[in-house]
């Protein structure tokens, strides 16, 4: 006799690949089509940019990859999205 109730239990527990990814391959997802922003300060762009140099106090606007490399750091809205626009890439929110 054949059950078909097995074969729907082995199904329910087949798990999803994405479920098994490792943090990098998680992080790289999207990585070329996709990029965040996230508003900070000008102390930690400081300690996230070297060679370069922010007023502490001043707020600025930090947009970065999928994987964590920043992109592109300003004081507008308006640049972020000309930006965008010109690299062909969509903002993700964070959550």
């Amino acid at each position: 006799m054949y059950d078909k109730r097995n074969e729907m239990a082995a199904a329910d527990q087949v798990i999803h690949p994405l479920k098994s990814l490792t943090r990098a391959q998680f992080a790289a997802l999207g990585g070329n089509a996709v990029a965040y922003l996230r508003l900070v300060t000008g102390a930690v762009l400081d300690t996230l940019i070297e060679d370069a140099t922010f007023e502490a106090e001043a707020e600025y606007q930090l947009l970065m990859s999928a994987n964590g490399t920043p992109l592109l750091v300003t004081d507008t809205t308006d640049s972020v999205n000309d930006w965008l626009g010109e690299n062909n890439l969509g903002l993700a929110t964070l959550h």
